[in-house]
């Protein structure tokens, strides 16, 4: 089995130029692990398989599970509003830790900009953590966001009485045995961490990323190195197959791993199928559901999967920019040993000439300080600014869903525009699970 991944993963990380990748199968009970390639490519030291890898968003599961402790302890309340918990947080009387941890608490995706120079997370919340910023109302749509995870780090420091990250190791990772890397604050741990790379494909060379670009107040979003080894084993240690997960507890476990979107009008596509509480729900055809995360930093992605009944769990690291691709091709192989991943496959764009995109979608839409502007190309086509500037192509289909495609041929992702129920018009456009209203018509004046 592990010289068959070993090959696998060599193949598909020199087709997408990934420098260094980790891959892990628990497949019937059995682990296998194989590593390749270098963690530098300046250097060429090797990847092993205790090598640590910046996990970036897949940081967010560990912060649920710490948080889910305190509230099978009694400590936290999975319900009861914020302003209960923690006194700082102005939009608490509407806010709850369950609607924190399964992004649909309303909260921004993003950290407004200049607002990360703080390190302090007691004096963000306190400052940003206002009604008045709630993206959306709460418990009615699903939007990815990293706000939501700060606020719930920082519920973590309020109960514990200790910094997020003293927490998470006395509190989740010592009892698991696990010594992790952080990519950010003054002691990034004793960890060999291995650095992002980006593809310059016009100088036809891939280059080393020496720092992840994350403040330090973000902590709780996405901080941790890990091997993926690390990411398996706490799958299946705590999640998969509900093997006695102490010390989270099986009920614990188990609440994590319910999808808790049955009731919101709009869902993560894009991302899953559904959300629990810190973990992604992800449909695989016939098969049964499976859980899991994706982090993806500078010039990393790590992905997790893993089966809460049966216990098979998947978990691969890579240093390459192309690392979602690797992920991508490495589904098909992985079916074929019987393990579902539940990635998700892009909507082909619609043929050339084959359809333009109604007028209804062109304006500005906002999620926070976040502003996105749709506008008509040259060709007819959908173009997408941010921040001011052209940013992507959006291939639309009849149904609004469209790939957004990266100028100068960048990344693909998928999204959509929503429509409104009450009006019929479309008031949302969603990318990578964030959501962001209409705010104006293009042209227009602010709705």
């Amino acid at each position: 089995m592990e010289d068959r991944l070993s090959r696998t993963l060599a193949q598909l990380a020199a087709e997408h130029r990934v420098p260094g990748a980790q891959l892990v199968v628990v497949l019937e009970g059995e682990r296998h692990s194989v590593a390749y390639g270098v963690r530098d490519t300046a250097t060429g030291a090797p990847v092993t398989r205790d090598t640590a890898f910046p996990v970036g968003s897949l940081t967010k599961p560990f912060t649920a599970a710490l948080a889910m402790m305190l509230v099978a302890d009694g400590d936290v309340d999975l319900d009861e509003p914020m302003r209960d918990q923690l006194p700082e947080f102005g939009a608490g009387r509407l806010v709850t830790l369950r609607q924190l941890l399964s992004h649909t608490s309303g909260l921004p995706s993003d950290l407004p900009e200049g607002s990360e120079r703080t390190t302090d997370r007691a004096r963000w919340v306190a400052r940003h953590g206002r009604e008045a910023d709630l993206a959306h109302r709460p418990g009615t749509v699903f939007s990815y966001s990293n706000v939501g995870y700060l606020v719930a780090g920082r519920l973590v420091e309020e109960v514990t009485g200790m910094d997020w990250r003293e927490a998470l190791e006395a509190v989740l990772l010592d009892p698991f045995g696990r010594r992790p890397g952080y990519v950010t604050g003054p002691d990034r741990g004793e960890r060999t961490v291995a650095l992002g790379h980006a593809v310059q494909a016009a100088r036809d060379r891939v280059v080393p990323i020496p720092e992840q670009d994350l403040p330090e107040v973000e902590m709780p979003n996405g901080s941790l190195a890990l091997s993926a080894e690390d990411l398996a084993a706490f799958a299946e240690l705590y999640f998969a197959g509900c093997r006695d997960p102490r010390p989270l507890g099986r009920a614990t476990a188990d609440d994590m791993c319910f999808d808790q979107l049955a009731a919101v009008r709009i869902g993560p596509y894009g991302m899953a199928d559904g959300w629990g509480l810190g973990w992604a729900r992800y449909e695989d055809g016939p098969a049964d559901d499976v859980y899991g995360h994706d982090g993806t930093g500078d010039g990393t992605s790590c992905h997790l999967r893993f089966d809460p009944v049966c216990g098979n769990a998947v978990a691969l690291t890579a240093n390459g920019s192309a690392g979602a691709a690797l992920w991508q091709a490495l589904g098909p192989r992985l079916r074929e040993l019987g393990l579902p991943v539940g990635d998700r496959p892009e909507p082909g764009p619609p043929a050339a000439g084959e359809f333009r995109a109604p007028d209804g979608c062109l304006g500005h839409y906002a999620n926070g300080d976040t502003e996105f502007a749709v506008v008509r190309g040259a060709d007819g086509g959908l173009l997408l600014s941010f921040g001011g500037q052209p940013h992507a192509e959006l291939l639309c289909r009849p149904d609004l869903r469209f790939v957004m495609r990266e100028l100068g041929g960048g990344a693909r992702s998928p999204g959509r525009f929503v429509t409104d129920q009450d009006t019929g018009r479309i008031g949302h456009l969603q990318i990578t699970g964030r959501l962001a209203a209409r705010i104006k018509d293009e042209g227009g004046p602010a709705a």
